[in-house]
């Protein structure tokens, strides 16, 4: 293993926790030590580290749930139970397959373009749950990819009827047993609502299955908080026409998120922001000040718990509703503590400008502050969150302005009628001399301008169709197709350096670089070494090209093989639940 790799793993370990989530907890976790534990679920040997297509990071090893409790002292007592699941689920994906090809001849398309990103529903089964121990755990795994949106269909967004079975089967029949869910985004839990431990372990990359481990034990404590509204089916946006294969009319404006169950008045199961602990935190002497456009509010928080954690500030503002949309509510800061011993505190303060959550004026082109009440509001979720002050501002104030360049989508937005709330809090006057009204101006750039206009036609496609090989087909143009970097997804022609335009190389990697994992060099340079395509696309090709893009080529003559493994990181939701920005910083430097 490189040193780069080593490096990475140990600067990402300790933060991969924090990207956690516990949504339900009746005190039986953590454990004591290991012990034996009935391991159920499609997750267990399945896990997923993060997503397919740009998602499948070339990592040289990954940990699943089960290596995660083995290697953390666990005893398995499923593994019947497991071997049978691994043969269901090959005739799943075998006839998923199949039903991919017919509807591809149906719509006279290719295989390759439903295939892509499409998502296996977990299938029915009936297997004994008949695993020795008092403890047990379900991990429910979910994936998802580039080319296809997940679907309001029973497994996947919707848990099948043998989940929700096993599920409510299992948290009545063991002492200690918690729901897991190896997912990237929100599943309809309605119908497992009485469970009584519930994480979101989400999809953490390399060391996914050792920090299950890790926070069964106790060794790490979950901190994150939900940046998606978890909600049932029904109560979930459904305006507009999102998800159209030809053309998608975004018509929910500003009202995305949470933004929209405030505005629509519609339940979650668990909202914005939340997330439990295994330890308890009080928050205290909440303090809001205002200096010129920065608002700063202070509290105190404190581990009131019997574990080490750590909790999350949370500060929200509601604008005043004017002529423009504005939300009910709407993030603005955050700060996340220190890890808290029981019985410790911590003042923490978060900040944000007040300019930053001016809105767009079509009529005037600029964004304005319109005069009224803007009233900060903090706490632990979106739902805990309580007035602290008002920021009384007299005037309206134009922050910036602006040219309008885009026209007119053709289209108007949703307005919803939002009920305006009032709170006796104490009121900070705004001082509106504090702000400057910026004139955004769009200057070309010039030396670029004046280099495009010297190109004749054939080049100017080349610097739109970026940089391919004419002799290598379709292994040209898409997956391994970076010369620069091998096995990069692409970049653009490198035919201009001479004259200041380089080349860009563009690696996949929403959660980490996919590039190839190894390359070799001859006289010409750096080139792949491997399959040329993500192995999830293999199945929805033809015959013939499965053949050519799956194939192990020969190393050629001369040539030396080279390993370039890339560390998997946490998918951005993930990432994003930490409410971390150190973590978030160090994701980006790992890449």
């Amino acid at each position: 293993m490189h040193t780069y790799e080593k490096e990475n793993l140990i600067r990402l370990r300790t933060g991969l926790a924090e990207c956690t989530v516990l949504l339900k907890k009746d005190g039986r976790f953590p454990l004591t030590a290991p012990c034996k534990i009935a391991a159920y679920g499609n997750g267990v040997r399945h896990t997923q580290k993060g997503g397919t297509g740009s998602g499948e990071v070339n990592s040289r090893f990954f940990i699943t749930v089960e290596q995660g409790l083995q290697d953390a002292g666990f005893t398995i007592t499923t593994e019947k139970w497991l071997d049978a699941y691994d043969e269901l689920r090959v005739q799943a994906k075998e006839q998923f397959v199949k039903d991919i090809r017919s509807e591809a001849r149906k719509q006279h398309t290719r295989t390759l373009l439903l295939g892509m990103g499409a998502v296996m529903p977990e299938p029915e089964y009936d297997l004994p749950l008949n695993g020795a121990g008092d403890t047990a755990i379900y991990v429910l795994s979910r994936t998802s990819g580039e080319g296809s949106d997940r679907k309001i269909t029973s497994g996947d967004f919707l848990l099948t009827h043998t989940e929700q079975r096993d599920i409510l089967a299992l948290n009545h029949k063991y002492n200690n047993f918690m729901l897991v869910l190896n997912v990237g985004g929100p599943v309809d839990l309605s119908p497992v609502q009485n469970v009584k431990n519930i994480l979101i372990l989400s999809q953490l990359g390399v060391e996914t299955g050792a920090v299950l481990a890790d926070i069964l034990l106790g060794k790490a404590n979950p901190s994150g908080k939900l940046t998606a509204t978890w909600a049932e089916e029904g109560n979930y946006p459904d305006i507009g026409n999102f998800g159209d294969i030809n053309d998608t009319f975004y018509k929910e404006g500003i009202y995305v998120g949470y933004r929209w169950f405030d505005a629509a008045e519609r339940e979650a199961l668990y909202s914005f922001g939340f997330g439990l602990s295994y330890t308890e935190f009080a928050v205290s002497d909440i303090h809001t000040a205002i200096d010129g456009r920065k608002v700063t509010v202070t509290a105190i928080i404190t581990n009131t718990g019997k574990y080490p954690g750590k909790e999350i500030l949370q500060v929200y503002l509601s604008c005043p509703q004017g002529k423009l949309d504005k939300p009910v509510r709407e993030l603005t800061a955050f700060c996340k503590t220190a890890e808290l011993t029981p019985m410790q505190s911590q003042r923490v303060a978060a900040s944000f400008d007040l300019s930053d959550f001016a809105s767009y004026d079509e009529k005037t082109a600029s964004y304005i502050l319109e005069k009224g009440n803007y009233v900060v509001l903090c706490g632990t979720s979106a739902d805990h969150a309580v007035a602290a002050a008002a920021l009384r501002l007299d005037q309206t104030i134009t922050t910036r302005r602006v040219k309008p360049l885009l026209g007119n989508p053709g289209f108007t937005d949703w307005k919803p009628t939002i009920r305006i709330k009032t709170y006796d809090v104490p009121v900070l006057p705004v001082n509106a001399a504090a702000f400057t009204s910026e004139t955004v101006s769009y200057e070309k750039i010039n030396a670029i301008d004046e280099i495009i206009r010297e190109m004749n036609g054939e080049n100017l496609c080349l610097m739109n169709m970026g940089a391919f090989d004419p002799h290598g087909g379709l292994s040209g143009v898409i997956g391994n197709a970076g010369t620069n970097v091998a096995g990069a997804a692409g970049e653009s022609t490198g035919a201009f350096k001479n004259i200041g335009i380089p080349p860009i190389i563009m690696a996949d990697g929403p959660a980490g670089l996919r590039i190839s994992a190894q390359c070799y060099r001859d006289k010409k340079g750096l080139h792949s070494f491997g399959p040329a395509i993500p192995a999830t696309f293999l199945d929805f090709m033809p015959k013939l090209f499965r053949l050519f893009f799956g194939r192990n080529p020969k190393l050629p003559k001369g040539s030396v093989l080279q390993e370039q493994y890339c560390t998997a990181i946490p998918v951005g939701t993930a990432i994003a639940q930490s409410f971390n920005l150190e973590f978030a910083q160090t994701c980006a430097a790992v890449m």
